[in-house]
């Protein structure tokens, strides 16, 4: 976490990022960053309109006890369960995170100044569980500008159109494919259309859809150095990249047809897509790479603080470098499957490795939890 003096350092590329139309959001989130000011203050001087959370998030948060011992006592001392426990905890973070926010979701309409908080990713192949949490949750925090994360499953899809077409927004993470990202949009558009069939006011209800980025070319580039050859090694860092623009070309298409064209004349919001996992994981790489590449107007980067940090200091903010970039990116990821590297076994390995990672992180979390509430003599089981 930064320093309040840091966060209010000029930050030029964020406003060029901004300006572009790029609404930045902090994928981080924990009670000091809360409490001391840091939060607003990136809110203030960062161009920061948004904030993410995951189970990863969460467990390096309260796992460092750190500004959660009073809750943590209270909790014990109620004998609520461990799930219970984490649930109170998270919700806290998020409902606090979301009033800081508050006055980026006035100016925005309700479009940016938005808190995500994710349901149980123990839930992600149960659809009923899953849109049971979702309203649990959205209730918990009791905030107009939640936006419950909800895995892109199998399961997860008609989860998407039940949550939504309740009035509830979504943030929907794990989006790794082409076809699952359409898949996504469809489901959105369902949940608008029983929204609408319930009398709900559309124009209440935003949606984001998380595609991930750097895990695409740690899988991608891993399998292209095992080949070594001139050709594969030549398309390494450009397969993430690619994907993530042909991402976007399909949210242009989806968001001018017919059927969307009904919803936006009743109020409805495009689900905006989200560059998500924008961290560089290969150092070789620029640390920006993921947000420079990324530009394009009416789109979400949400920035781990490293990120955030890096764009503000050397980012090269040059205008749009998607819209414009996608016979290059269909080009790219045909080279890739040319070279005998399968783009659907990819994407099929890292949402099953996306989906497992969360739930070791939540697990990790719970038993910390337990931990720590058995330290206060109660049983946290």
């Amino acid at each position: 976490m930064i320093t309040v003096t840091e966060a209010t350092a000029p930050a030029g590329a964020l406003k060029r990022l901004s300006d572009e139309g790029v609404s930045i959001w902090l994928d981080d989130l924990s009670r000091g960053r809360i409490a001391s000011g840091d939060l607003a203050a990136l809110v203030a001087h960062r161009h920061v309109v948004g904030v993410t959370t995951n189970p990863s998030i969460f467990q390096a948060a309260i796992g460092s006890g750190a500004g959660y011992e009073e809750q943590l006592t209270d909790l014990a001392v109620r004998g609520v369960t461990v799930d219970e426990a984490v649930r109170m905890l998270t919700t806290t973070d998020v409902r606090a995170a979301a009033d800081v926010l508050h006055a980026a979701y006035s100016a925005s309409g309700g479009r940016d100044g938005r808190v995500s908080i994710e349901v149980d990713p123990r839930l992600a192949h149960d659809t009923a569980a899953t849109v049971a949490e979702a309203k649990q949750l959205a209730w918990l925090v009791d905030r107009p500008n939640v936006m419950i994360k909800i895995p892109a499953t199998k399961a997860g899809l008609p989860a998407i159109t039940e949550v939504v077409g309740l009035g509830i927004s979504v943030n929907v993470t794990l989006i790794f494919s082409l076809e699952r990202h359409r898949e996504v949009m469809d489901a959105y558009l369902a949940g608008l259309e029983k929204a609408r069939e319930r009398g709900l006011d559309l124009s209440t209800i935003h949606s984001v859809a998380s595609f991930f980025v750097s895990r695409v070319d740690a899988e991608i580039d891993k399998r292209l150095t095992v080949l070594g050859t001139d050709e594969a090694l030549a398309l390494r860092g450009r397969a993430a990249l690619a994907n993530a623009r042909l991402a976007h070309e399909a949210y242009e298409d989806v968001f001018a047809g017919g059927r969307w064209a009904a919803l936006s004349g009743a109020g409805a919001h495009k689900q905006r897509p989200l560059w998500a996992s924008t961290g560089v994981k290969d150092p070789a790489y620029k640390d920006t790479l993921y947000v420079d590449e990324l530009v394009a107007p009416g789109t979400v980067n949400t920035m781990p603080e490293a990120t955030l940090n890096a764009v503000a200091d050397h980012g090269e903010i040059t205008g749009d470098t998607v819209t414009g970039g996608y016979a290059r990116a269909r080009a790219d990821l045909a080279a890739v499957e040319r070279l005998g590297i399968s783009y659907d076994e990819v994407v099929r390995q890292l949402e099953d490795e996306g989906v497992a990672k969360f739930e070791a992180a939540w697990q990790d979390l719970l038993n910390a939890v337990t931990k720590s509430l058995n330290s206060k003599g109660v049983d946290g089981e």
